[in-house]
């Protein structure tokens, strides 16, 4: 049955391949982004097919007629990065906090069945262990990851207050296709193909044996999906990722592989507030949703070399 989805943000890397896969499925689907960070060539292949605003989450006023007859909100708009929250922690409170603020009061005023919540791994900060499990104590280290955990307190809020169910997932380094590597702030995935695609090194910011648990779209679209509609999942926060742990060092390796190359990275001092490990317990996602990982790393990171190839 076609139902409608608003998904805020969906001019972005995630957003974009959400409103895709509910275009294709067939739903009525509404995108809020007010082109920060989203682009409208992200959504190009998909005009006609859906219903897109030009709004920012931080404007109140504009946001009640939006949500007018929606299903479901898969909430998606932040400014990301952590970097930018360090030199500009006020706009990212506004973005990240206040703008989910907004989407929380537009999604109950207008009766929304569900809203998913695009949580973020950095609320777990530098907690030692070999897995991030959402029964440890949160410890943000940055004003990007405070935020975002804000959001999934208000979230939890809402649900117990007003009854507004709500699902928030940690999403833990995701990549793929029509990610930006332009920005300043781009990911280390888009950053790393295009830079040995140049015939450039890539730079690494410490020692290159940071892990990460880096997960293609296609995963965090098919958990989004479950998450939607999973009965057991109201009120819930979970990890969204593979479960995996792949560093730097190994990142660089695995791209020259692909090439066919024999690049070595260039290594320039730490970042504050990098974490130095982020691997994720997937058991809560797979207990309450039924979510196990669809793309394995090295699959997703071909997939990712070949889009870059391909003229991106």
């Amino acid at each position: 049955m076609a139902e409608t989805y608003l998904i805020t943000g969906g001019a972005g890397f995630i957003g974009s391949h959400m409103a895709e896969r509910l275009v294709n499925d067939g739903h009525q689907v509404r995108v809020v982004d007010n082109l920060a960070t989203g682009r409208r060539e992200n959504l190009a292949h998909l005009e006609g097919r859906l219903a897109f605003h030009e709004t920012s989450i931080t404007d109140a006023a504009a946001l009640p007629p939006l949500f007018e007859g929606v299903d479901y909100v898969f909430h998606m708009a932040a400014l990301p990065s952590v970097p930018r929250s360090i030199s500009d922690p006020l706009l990212t409170h506004e973005y990240n906090v206040t703008g989910t603020l907004n989407v929380l009061v537009a999604a109950r005023d207008a009766g929304v069945k569900r809203v998913v919540y695009a949580a973020s791994s950095s609320a777990y900060g530098d907690i030692p262990g070999d897995y991030k499990t959402e029964d440890l104590p949160p410890h943000p280290m940055s004003p990007y990851g405070a935020a975002k955990l804000a959001g999934e307190y208000y979230c939890q809020a809402f649900t117990q207050v007003y009854g507004l169910e709500t699902v928030c997932l940690r999403y833990f380094n995701v990549f793929g296709p029509r990610q930006d590597p332009t920005s300043q702030y781009a990911a280390v995935i888009p950053l790393f193909i295009t830079s040995m695609l140049d015939g450039r090194r890539p730079t690494i910011y410490g020692d290159g044996h940071q892990s990460r648990d880096f997960t293609y779209i296609d995963n965090v679209v098919h958990g989004n999906l479950l998450a939607a509609r999973a009965p057991d999942a109201a009120g819930q926060v979970m990890n969204l990722a593979t479960g995996g742990r792949i560093t730097l060092l190994e990142l660089v390796a695995r791209i020259n592989a692909i090439l066919g190359t024999n690049f070595e990275p260039v290594f320039a001092p730490e970042r504050p507030g990098d974490i130095k490990h982020s691997r994720a317990g997937i058991e809560k996602a797979g207990r309450l949703l039924g979510y196990q990982p669809i793309v394995d790393f090295d699959d997703g990171l071909a997939r990712a070399v070949a889009w870059y190839q391909n003229g991106a």
